[in-house]
């Protein structure tokens, strides 16, 4: 489906995306689970209606202030809103919610409906002592919403969905000014009726929004082309409980450090994002997508990093294992991989206009050639465009059946790859196993640069009587392995909570102390999702 074409839904609490999109497991996919131990769950989920949650603790008169800012519309402490808003997208978060556990949801949410309105919001939380959590897509798949509650009068949830605008087209710069609670495909939408896209597709597009995609430094699946959404961004306004700090006013300059930079990634630590000024593009002639067959990872990946050194770098570049490879192809003889396992697969892709997609496609074969790849044709490529965005939907129904699934990403050089990919393998399955539930772990390469590129882990395994317990293990030893080789702890999907520790051994004590120093210049009191990327003083 065209990503102009997928809806603007409301998630269930703990259902992934469009209710029309979710059904049962293939029989493949069952036979796989089993083969894995899986066994049904001892009870089945929680419905959201029964989950108890937590008395509000927001003290009446921030209450009154707070409705006296944005409409008392606009705060909502009703069950279903508060549920909603309480934790993000990854396994730990929805197990917890399956077992109806929502012990940190949030007071209220607040909907502001300007960037003042967030200001205004922030200054009366800060009086009040109330921590905030900023939220606009609410993906998070790091525990970047579970706020530290200690020590705070409340916790309040700032939802930007009102901020849904298409502010400013510039198509002589080619930018545009965006609000940050658009929504990924309504972003999109806005956009082609000026005839021009981000080229922004992370595989959370459905459910994620701008002002995430720039706090998280998300990284689309044609990044190879379009590029990260922090190197799409030029401009930007962040709302601090201190007021407004407005950054970019040309694209590139030498006036002192580049502080876009500083906020993008922030994950709402230091501010609220509000809106982003976007370098955009126009709307793409010819698409193409192509597959390669490789004969091993190692090769394949060799293929990838002379395209992406020497050029010519096609718009979407991934790589499958070989393990990820047979599991994905659906008929691997019809796609050339032979009757069984064997080889690799790689996805090429295309974009702009006709003769430019051409030159490039042409030359890119003959370099993937020559380094030993096998022209599949446009079918597996196709079939990749077209079911990329249908892999979350599956995490559901396997953790109902009593599988585990979660996923995790890294970074690193060229010339650390290889070894980086095997210890995070290794740490995994020595980890499961040595927990009675042996794991299937899955990778490819989805993001490539001149000097390195991502890797993308998916664990497949039986749920242990302590799911939680079982992948907070399994989550410590591939982020131990990760660290030991030196690679970053993460590459898109952000630190929140569950990559805190490690961030700050990544960069060093006195690199943590200049970020909190930022914040206690921004966020003197400290309200701005605690306990999220920076770990307390003293921790």
């Amino acid at each position: 489906m065209p990503e102009t074409e997928l809806p603007v839904v409301g998630f269930h609490p703990y259902l992934w995306g469009d209710p029309a999109h979710h059904g049962g497991l293939s029989p493949a996919i069952l036979a796989a689970l089993s083969a894995l131990g899986v066994t049904a769950p001892a009870r089945p989920a929680a419905e959201p209606a029964s989950v108890p949650l937590p008395p509000v603790a927001l003290p009446d008169s921030a209450r009154a202030a707070l409705e006296s800012l944005v409409g008392a519309e606009h705060v909502d402490s009703g069950h279903d809103a508060r549920l909603a808003h309480t934790r993000g997208w990854s396994t730990p978060d929805l197990l917890r919610l399956r077992g109806g556990d929502a012990a940190d949801a949030p007071d209220a949410v607040v909907f502001p409906g300007s960037h003042d309105e967030v200001v205004a919001v922030l200054r009366v939380c800060a009086e009040h002592r109330i921590a905030v959590v900023p939220y606009s897509g609410g993906t998070s798949v790091v525990g970047g919403l579970a706020p530290a509650r200690a020590g705070f009068a409340g916790v309040v949830t700032l939802d930007l969905r009102r901020l849904d605008a298409l502010v400013e087209v510039d198509p002589v710069s080619r930018t545009a000014v965006l609000q940050a609670g658009l929504r990924g495909p309504e972003a999109e939408r806005l956009l082609r009726e000026h005839g021009l896209t981000l080229g922004h597709f992370p595989q959370s597009y459905e459910g994620a929004s701008i002002g995430g995609y720039a706090a998280a430094r998300s990284a689309g699946q044609s990044s190879a082309g379009y590029g990260r959404f922090d190197e799409m961004v030029v401009g930007l306004v962040l709302a601090t409980p201190r007021g407004t700090v407005e950054l970019g006013t040309a694209p590139k300059s030498a006036a002192g450090p580049d502080l876009r930079q500083l906020v993008l990634g922030s994950e709402g630590v230091l501010g609220v994002i509000t809106s982003v000024r976007v370098r955009v593009r126009p709307v793409p002639a010819e698409r193409v997508f192509e597959g390669w067959r490789f004969p091993s990872f190692e090769a394949g990946a060799d293929a990838l990093r002379q395209l992406a050194q020497d050029g010519p770098l096609p718009t979407v570049l991934r790589l499958s294992d070989e393990l990820e490879t047979a599991i994905n192809l659906a008929d691997p003889a019809a796609a050339g991989f032979g009757d069984g396992p064997g080889g690799c697969l790689a996805i090429t892709g295309y974009e702009g206009g006709a003769a430019e997609v051409a030159a490039r496609r042409a030359a890119a074969t003959e370099a993937l050639l020559a380094a030993g790849g096998t022209a599949l044709g446009p079918g597996p490529g196709e079939s990749w465009r077209e079911g990329r965005f249908r892999a979350p939907y599956l995490r559901d129904p396997i953790l109902a059946a009593g599988g585990l699934v979660e996923t995790l990403e890294t970074a690193t050089f060229w010339s650390g790859l290889h070894r980086l990919r095997a210890a995070v393998s290794e740490a995994l399955t020595t980890e499961l196993t040595g927990r009675g539930t042996p794991p299937v772990v899955l990778c490819h390469i989805s993001h490539v640069y001149e000097t390195g590129a991502s890797l993308y882990f998916t664990v497949v395994c039986a749920q242990a009587a302590d799911p939680l317990a079982q992948w907070a293990a399994a989550k410590t030893a591939a982020n131990r392995a990760i660290r030991s080789c030196g690679a970053a702890i993460t590459h898109h999907h952000g630190v929140g909570t569950d990559h805190r520790a490690a961030y700050a051994e990544e960069i060093g004590p006195l690199a943590v102390a200049a970020l909190r120093a930022v914040k206690q210049a921004l966020d003197p009191a400290g309200i701005l999702n605690p306990g999220v990327l920076l770990p307390p003083p003293g921790g």
